[in-house]
């Protein structure tokens, strides 16, 4: 927009709620939350109905997952799993 980027995933603040966030990227955040605790790539694909015995079918995902995490909307652990931030 007029010569500036604009981000499709902002940055979590004060200011910014889930709102701000395109729809896939909101489903993405209430399947991990419902999870109640860490949970796979995997497990956030079947529950949107990916096939997910192909790997390039989650590897997108993954990186929506990521992106989430670099964000602050998620926190990715060490294990590669994800919880919901508080």
């Amino acid at each position: 927009m007029a010569g500036r980027a604009v981000l499709l995933v902002p940055h979590r603040g004060d200011s910014v709620d889930e709102t701000a966030l395109p729809g896939d990227y909101r489903r993405i955040l209430v399947i991990v939350r419902a999870a109640g605790g860490p949970v796979q790539v995997r497990a956030v694909g079947e529950e949107l109905g990916l096939q997910v015995e192909v790997r390039g079918k989650l590897e997108p995902l993954r990186a929506k997952l990521v992106k989430l995490a670099d964000r602050g909307w998620l926190h990715k652990r060490g294990d590669g799993k994800f919880t919901a931030r508080l």
